[in-house]
């Protein structure tokens, strides 16, 4: 037996983005080793996506570590995913929609896209503060109304998970990705994020470190608990898998 999250994320693995494009009413997100910790106390919500990304070397290194299986590295952002979604929907025509970060934000971040990306088209953007559950339910059941083909949301990780598995449950039909801070790092003129030695260096992380002082905190967390968890995680499952009767 395999635990559930890293058994999506294998699965999620074997598919070619094209592919996964053209799926229509489905739901992804991203793990990363702080994000994992998050997820292992919400399985009940991760569980309900229809794929997970391993977002960070360091997850897939320890997937190859702990399990022997080698898989790609995928983040919504310039370094992986972003740019072959946008180049797929627009040799496509395929519309996009924003829900993520400030309102000025998301709003200097679609200019942004459509200068890099001209026949890329938006249906809509909003920024990702809701005041309520209610209001939270009008966007979704909206977004559902419009319809765009590719929903994307950044509102932090449990919130954008939540919101996006409302989306999906109110009748979306296009296909809808969680994409972290990516809307605000390009908002501040840093769609290419990370230098180009960094991203081949896979020294991610500790650039956002360098850059984000908010994220100091938690990826020292994470430094310290991921490995742990993870490993323990690993012997549970292995223990109950050799304890099981024949």
């Amino acid at each position: 037996m395999i635990p559930i999250l890293i058994s999506h994320i294998l699965r999620t693995n074997l598919r070619g983005l094209d592919n996964l494009f053209m799926d229509k009413g489905k739901i992804y997100t991203f793990l990363n080793p702080v994000s994992y910790l998050m997820a292992l106390d919400r399985k009940d919500l991760f569980g309900q996506f229809d794929g997970i990304f391993a977002d960070g070397s360091i997850l897939v290194a320890a997937i190859r570590l702990l399990y022997g299986i080698t898989v790609k590295r995928r983040s919504f952002d310039m370094t992986s995913m972003a740019p072959e979604l946008f180049r797929f929907a627009e040799n496509n025509g395929k519309m996009l929609y924003i829900v993520a970060s400030k309102q000025e934000q998301v709003e200097k971040a679609v200019e942004i896209f459509k200068e890099r990306y001209p026949k890329l088209k938006f249906m809509g953007c909003r920024n990702g503060y809701f005041v309520s559950e209610q209001e939270m339910d009008a966007e979704a059941k909206h977004i559902t109304q419009v319809n765009p083909d590719f929903l994307i949301v950044g509102m932090g990780a449990l919130m954008q998970e939540r919101f996006l598995l409302k989306v999906r449950n109110a009748g979306f039909q296009g296909v809808g990705f969680t994409c972290g801070g990516f809307i605000h790092q390009t908002a501040n003129n840093e769609i290419e994020y990370y230098p180009l030695w960094i991203d081949r260096m896979n020294l991610r992380f500790v650039y956002r470190m360098y850059k984000e002082k908010h994220t100091r905190k938690r990826y020292v967390q994470a430094a310290l608990l991921f490995p742990a968890r993870f490993l323990w995680e690993k012997l549970i499952f292995s223990w109950y898998k050799d304890s099981k009767p024949l």
